[in-house]
């Protein structure tokens, strides 16, 4: 008798896709899943950055190198703090019936991490929050601190580090959602997050980035069905995006807002509108708009998703409530599994064809729409621009098993 499927699913960038990714592919095959989905963010990513690579390029490495179906995290939720970044993409992969989540952490203990995300949903961890906020801590130290006071250092000591915060950050979205996803996690190893040299044979995402720009030492440090696809958008002039081509366009967006469009930018709170609004009347260069605005309470990342929010339109309403569809960017054939399980047993419409945009609500149309504008606008960062459209002209990415 044959057995159940048993779906799995992976929430990532793969910005780009190496030799970690592959490994917890391959962990969770061999921890008994035998389907296994990508949610992906598409062309602008968490940190405040278009994609090295477009998202057409990253989801045919993703399927080249084990995963079975790939679906876009739409913009708002791809280009936001983990906390939203979480919540878009547990929700999408539940919609897909997957009953597992896959993810990396530093510390590889589950149950730590479980506790870590109930006790941030609880009403005492609120109010330890609120009273640390006050004392003019940045969100993130407050947050450690609140967790340090009710338990206790090893406990904070995993907000300290990303892939355990997004971690805790994916467990407590699957209980804000009352979703019955099973955790499953393998222990980073190799390079950490933004480490600059390899280890163990494996390098950071971080350091993969840099040597791609400077076309130099990355390709062991990526699967080789990865690197032929990196190579040849290299030889394109579609890879790699670089933020300095759009420099003088990102200043002029900032120099033409007015300070009502500042304020409704996501993540913007405690008047940083007024003080975004002035650094773009006196910067000169993006490194000294960044100057002018840091401070201890606002993170890079949180700056740059600012600027990159600011450069296509988005706004805090846009990231309101939970992704309005799924959208299919790439399909073995052994993934027909989650589109069709999405379709019978998910909330959302699934899109796969241009055809299905016709029957997307309003809401859903106005989101198609942002995201065909950062497809446009990511463009102009590659060192060899595409016409306007690829979104919704560029079909499917498919790969026989």
């Amino acid at each position: 008798m044959k057995s159940a499927p048993v779906p799995a699913g992976i929430i990532a960038e793969f910005n780009p896709f190496h030799r970690g990714h592959a490994a917890l592919i391959q962990a969770a095959r061999e921890s008994g899943a035998t389907h296994v989905a990508v949610v992906m963010s598409g062309d602008f990513v968490q940190r405040g950055a278009p994609a090295l690579l477009s998202k057409w390029s990253r989801t045919e490495m993703a399927l080249r190198c084990g995963a079975d179906a790939v679906f876009e995290l739409p913009l708002p939720w791809a280009m936001a703090g983990a906390e939203r970044f979480a919540l878009g993409g547990v929700f999408l992969l539940a919609q897909l019936g997957c009953r597992r989540i896959c993810f990396g952490s530093e510390c590889g203990d589950v149950k730590a991490l479980q506790e870590t995300a109930s006790l941030l949903l609880s009403p005492a961890f609120s109010a330890q929050l609120k009273q640390e906020l006050s004392r003019g801590t940045g969100f993130a130290s407050a947050r450690e601190a609140a967790v340090h006071s009710l338990a206790g250092p090893q406990a904070a000591a995993l907000l300290q580090t990303p892939n355990n915060t997004l971690a805790i950050e994916y467990l407590k979205a699957a209980q804000l959602l009352s979703m019955e996803l099973e955790p499953f996690t393998i222990t980073r190893f190799g390079a950490d997050h933004h480490d600059s040299t390899p280890r163990a044979g494996f390098a950071s995402a971080t350091a993969l980035r840099e040597w791609i720009q400077k076309g130099e030492g990355w390709e062991p440090f990526v699967p080789s069905e990865a690197a032929e696809i990196i190579k040849r958008e290299i030889a394109l002039g579609a890879c790699p995006a670089d933020p300095a081509r759009m420099e003088r366009a990102l200043l002029f967006r900032l120099r033409s807002m007015t300070l009502a469009e500042f304020a409704s930018l996501p993540d913007i709170s405690e008047g940083l509108e007024n003080r975004l609004f002035a650094a773009s009347r006196k910067a000169c260069t993006l490194d000294e708009w960044f100057s002018l605005v840091k401070t201890k309470r606002y993170s890079m990342a949180r700056l740059r998703r600012i600027l990159f929010s600011a450069l296509l339109g988005l706004t805090a309403s846009d990231a309101q409530g939970l992704p309005p569809y799924l959208r299919l960017l790439g399909l073995r054939d052994s993934g027909v599994l989650f589109p069709r399980q999405a379709k019978e047993t998910g909330k959302i419409p699934v899109l796969s064809h241009s055809s299905d945009l016709l029957h997307l609500d309003k809401r859903g149309r106005i989101m198609v729409e942002l995201e065909g504008k950062g497809s446009d606008l990511h463009a102009l960062f590659l060192p060899r621009p595409v016409p306007c459209g690829l979104n919704l002209s560029h079909g499917m990415v498919r790969v026989r098993s």
